[in-house]
């Protein structure tokens, strides 16, 4: 179906609004997957902060246009689907690499993050990042293990004249 030039320019414009805020990209080949699979891979996105989105080719290069994915618009072909990170860099990479897994068909063609255009060998790496909420987590545990172990040092001699005191009952009480 054809787009009038409103529609072509709503498709710009929506693109290019995402991927100012986005943190990464991916893009991958879905010659042959079937609507069921493209239906619950959209749920799953809208659930993850991932924007998805099948357009044309030269409309997606209009959009990247002075965003940070620019780098890739000289190697879009072909039928692909674009995998905006809107909530952090690696949701789109779970994404992907999860339906990869399960349809053949999806085939990773390009990542980008930061500026710079990854091989799609790298999108495993890019998966791996933690989400917001782990690396948070992995923050506080390592701003809280030093007072932790400096309680447990201030602790210690405590601790330890109780254990000598109590072995020294514990021998009298046996003689």
């Amino acid at each position: 179906m054809a787009l009038s030039l409103e529609q072509k320019k709503a498709v710009v414009a929506e693109i290019a609004s995402v991927a100012i805020d986005a943190h990464a990209l991916v893009v991958a080949e879905y010659s042959g997957i079937t609507v069921d699979s493209f239906t619950e891979m959209r749920a799953d996105a809208r659930k993850t902060g991932v924007f998805l989105k099948v357009a044309k080719n030269t409309l997606v290069k209009r959009a990247l246009q002075g965003t940070e994915f620019e780098c890739v618009a000289d190697s879009l072909a072909g039928p692909m689907i674009y995998a905006f990170s809107q909530e952090d860099p690696g949701c789109a990479a779970r994404l992907i690499k999860d339906y990869a897994k399960k349809n053949d068909k999806l085939i990773t063609k390009l990542v980008s993050i930061g500026g710079k255009m990854f091989d799609p060998s790298e999108l495993g790496r890019l998966a791996s990042l933690p989400t917001k909420d782990q690396a948070i987590s992995q923050l506080m545990s390592v701003m809280k293990a030093p007072v932790e172990k400096f309680v447990r040092t201030l602790a210690e001699p405590n601790t330890k004249l109780v254990r000598t005191i109590a072995a020294i009952r514990d021998q009298k009480e046996a003689v």
